[in-house]
């Protein structure tokens, strides 16, 4: 089961396209993070939905706000999946599913992970999750209201 606002969120160390992250690091530079998980890179759904969050990328800087993106795949799949489509934030190859599992999102088949994504403000806390959404691009556009809100 995927964690609540108001919890606090689980730190992590990750490997990503860009080198080993760890979020509590990362929140030091930022107002807050966009941490979004999805099932799988270069699937219709998670393609449509990373072509979103590169498209608003801009806006969510300008408002000191960094995305990272995880899926259960590995770092080098996510490395082409974000070179194809030009994501300049973080996408985490969590082939061991530690992120996903610390989350609470890995899909009922344990295979990969849910499309969730969570707003975590610098406090480590999770101010806003969003999941179960009509479109998977939705995520972007929900995910920049609620940080426009913040601010």
């Amino acid at each position: 089961m995927a964690l609540e606002v108001g919890t606090q969120a689980p730190d992590f160390q990750a490997e990503s396209t860009q080198g080993t992250i760890v979020l509590s690091e990362i929140l030091k530079k930022y107002k807050a993070v966009v941490l979004y998980f999805y099932p799988k890179a270069f699937t219709s759904g998670c393609t449509r939905e990373l072509n979103r969050f590169v498209e608003l990328y801009d806006e969510f800087k300008n408002r000191n706000v960094e995305i990272i993106g995880v899926s259960a795949d590995s770092v080098s799949t996510q490395k082409k999946f974000a070179e194809k489509y030009g994501a300049k934030f973080p996408l985490i190859g969590d082939k061991e599913k530690k992120v996903i599992n610390l989350y609470g999102v890995l899909n009922e088949r344990g295979t990969s992970a849910e499309r969730v994504t969570f707003i975590i403000s610098n406090d480590m806390k999770i101010v806003n999750v969003f999941s179960k959404l009509k479109k998977a691009e939705e995520h972007a556009d929900k995910a920049l209201e609620a940080i426009k809100q913040l601010s």
